[in-house]
């Protein structure tokens, strides 16, 4: 039997309390940015890529789009499919490996928000096996928003006073962080308490990207289209120029 990674054991059984983290509370803005940037198009697909507990796939299904949700997580399946239930809403949540998805040219856009999945895997190859299914399941043309952890936050700055800063009562707490050259990856242990009260301690990794990268990786995959961006919680704007101030980039890429 294999061992769970890092990241399947942090998700598990973990939904009520997920929902309570302070980066998860943009909800409402995030969305309003997807409107705009599709154009309030109702009658386009929308693929959910790691959508956890089904945040943004419910309110964004609420304002009358159809999206579907795959996460890798069972448990966070399950939340997501009781909030969409306690809401009246029908919403396919599948559970589906990202790096391995069985659309082909099926959605007109991919969100794939607060990292899901990018970059949490083990190596850059099944980072960006992540990007490449994503690209199959989307029609040609699509849109592809994301974000994920900006290379050039922890050149400058501690992610470990960032999370600290951040943090609120009740939130899991990094500690240990190792910001690696080498390879752009922060090492932490990641201190939690699950929905049951459990107390759990991680040993954690995840993968910063410079844009220069993620331009690279996309263009690779056929984008012609690519804009970056800083990420605000809740406030994505194609006004926010990327700093090293920013912890999240936002990327609007085009097929």
């Amino acid at each position: 039997m294999n061992k769970q990674s890092w990241y399947e054991s942090l998700f598990e059984n973990y939904g009520r309390k997920y929902d309570r983290e302070n980066f998860t509370q943009g909800t409402w803005g995030e969305c309003d940015f997807i409107e705009k940037e599709i154009h309030y198009r109702k009658d386009l697909r929308i693929l959910d890529v790691g959508c956890g507990t089904g945040r943004h796939a419910i309110e964004l299904t609420k304002r009358g789009y159809s999206v579907t949700g795959i996460d890798l997580s069972k448990s966070q399946l399950v939340r997501a499919r009781q909030k969409a239930e306690a809401s009246g809403l029908n919403i396919p949540f599948l559970h589906q490996d990202a790096r391995d998805l069985p659309f082909e040219e099926e959605f007109d856009v991919a969100i794939m928000l607060c990292e899901g999945g990018f970059p949490l895997m083990e190596n850059d190859e099944m980072n960006f096996a992540i990007l490449k299914s994503v690209t199959r399941a989307l029609k040609s043309p699509g849109k592809f928003i994301f974000t994920t952890l900006n290379g050039l936050f922890p050149i400058f700055h501690s992610v470990e006073k960032f999370c600290m800063d951040k943090r609120e009562e009740g939130n899991a707490a990094y500690r240990n962080n190792h910001f690696d050259l080498m390879t752009f990856r922060d090492h932490n242990i990641t201190e939690f308490e699950d929905d049951e009260g459990n107390r759990k301690t991680l040993i954690c990794n995840e993968r910063y990207y410079v844009p220069s990268e993620i331009s690279w990786l996309l263009k690779s995959l056929g984008y012609t289209g690519i804009g970056i961006y800083g990420a605000k919680l809740g406030a994505f704007s194609r006004e926010d120029k990327l700093s090293s101030d920013d912890f999240e980039m936002l990327v609007i890429a085009e097929k």
